[in-house]
């Protein structure tokens, strides 16, 4: 009888792995590897909702049953902050994002001869997997597959890669096309009469010397807590809705009653105008185009919400303006923010909420305000970009 090794846990990059370090593709905690290589499953398995499962690189764990997947990306932020040996007073259940609920994508569309192929690229791979389904994709976007590719074959270069960039706002999808040639009056109405017939709330595209908007029957808006947004063309948003309630809700609960709040890295107001409710908030951004939004929005709600165009990373807040704050918000990009948590850590700023799309980054900051004297009370793990081994979250700090 051979002996055998259970696969105890998914690794950051999706593979199963035993307690002794060994990795294996496709494996899920509970299977057994065996000394003779053979993998014999456990209970932990689900059967993958997608056809392309396997070849198209926006899912790597679709043969992970529920539970499991919940337990690896609520593992990913535990092994994160132990790598740091950063104490958290709680890691909560990870919060899940439904299928179907992706409001934004990214894919590649190729022509070559008569066929256009679209959708997300093959792991590890420049190939695109062309998408005939998608239980990922809210299905107001997938339902534009299909009458794109009609689209693309009419105005895409051949054999050169084009950028469809996919998005629901609060008028519906707008869509954007990155590498395209529209050149004539026909083509221009054939651009409008796409738009038009998919009543999209926006079509823009880039030939090459930036992007042109060519529909947009009223200026497309988010809206958060009680204020719309004007948003620019695919302006950052939280990948699903669900997943930004789950965020907004715990930075909520992590700032609670404090009095003047910053939202720092504040994009278009997601979390700012979501606290902007009978309190003062301070919003930095350095992105130009989305601190503009914000500004005319609160200007035209008269909000309590001051903004300003900030390079964070080359003039983070100081001590001495971190602490006008009864707390402060942050959000940064994926590489974290170092030199904003460093003036954090030698401020006496009474409560963090911090928000990450990097398990990683958001441990090596955490050491760092751990070491200035704050407590990490808890955190809550989120996985918006479900069966993906991407994983964002939310945690609260506090000093003592």
């Amino acid at each position: 009888m051979t002996q055998g090794a259970i696969i105890e846990r998914i690794a950051a990059r999706g593979d199963g792995a035993t307690a002794d370090g060994r990795y294996v593709a496709g494996a899920v905690p509970g299977d057994i590897l065996h000394d003779d290589g053979r993998l014999e499953e456990g209970p932990n398995r689900a059967t993958p909702p997608c056809r392309h499962f396997g070849k198209c690189g926006g899912c790597q764990l679709q043969h992970v049953a529920e539970p499991a997947l919940a337990e690896f990306v609520r593992d990913r932020v535990v092994g994160a902050l132990a790598g740091q040996l950063v104490e958290a007073g709680e890691v909560r259940p990870a919060f899940l994002s439904a299928p179907a609920s992706r409001r934004r994508a990214s894919l590649t569309a190729l022509k070559s001869g008569k066929q256009v192929a679209i959708g997300f690229n093959a792991e590890k791979s420049n190939q695109i997997v062309d998408m005939r389904m998608c239980p990922l994709l809210a299905p107001e976007l997938f339902a534009l597959i299909a009458p794109l590719r009609q689209l693309l074959d009419k105005i895409a270069p051949q054999r050169r890669p084009v950028k469809v960039k996919l998005q629901l706002v609060d008028q519906g999808a707008e869509v954007i096309l990155e590498g395209v040639k529209a050149e004539g009056l026909d083509a221009a109405m054939g651009l409008q009469d796409f738009a038009a017939d998919h009543r999209l709330a926006r079509l823009a595209i880039d030939q090459g010397d930036g992007l042109e908007v060519v529909w947009q029957p009223e200026v497309p808006t988010m809206t958060f807590g009680d204020i719309s947004v004007e948003v620019p063309p695919f302006a950052f948003l939280q990948a699903t809705l669900s997943g930004e309630a789950a965020l907004v809700a715990a930075v909520r609960e992590a700032v609670g009653d404090a009095g003047a709040v910053a939202d720092l890295f504040a994009g278009v107001g997601t979390f700012a105008l979501s606290l902007a409710e009978g309190r003062k908030v301070y919003a930095a951004e350095g992105a130009r185009d989305a601190i503009g939004a914000l500004t005319s929005a609160v200007n035209r709600a008269r909000a309590l919400v001051a903004s300003e165009h900030r390079d964070l990373f080359r003039r983070p807040l100081v001590p001495a303006e971190l602490e006008k704050f009864g707390a402060v918000v942050i959000d940064p990009p994926r590489a974290g923010a170092e030199e904003q948590v460093k003036e954090l850590a030698a401020s006496a700023m009474p409560v963090l909420a911090y928000v990450s799309c990097n398990p990683a980054s958001f441990a090596r900051d955490a050491k760092i305000l751990v070491d200035g004297g704050y407590r990490l009370d808890w955190v809550q793990p989120v996985g918006q970009f479900r069966w993906s081994t991407h994983v964002e979250l939310a945690a609260r700090f506090s000093r003592p």
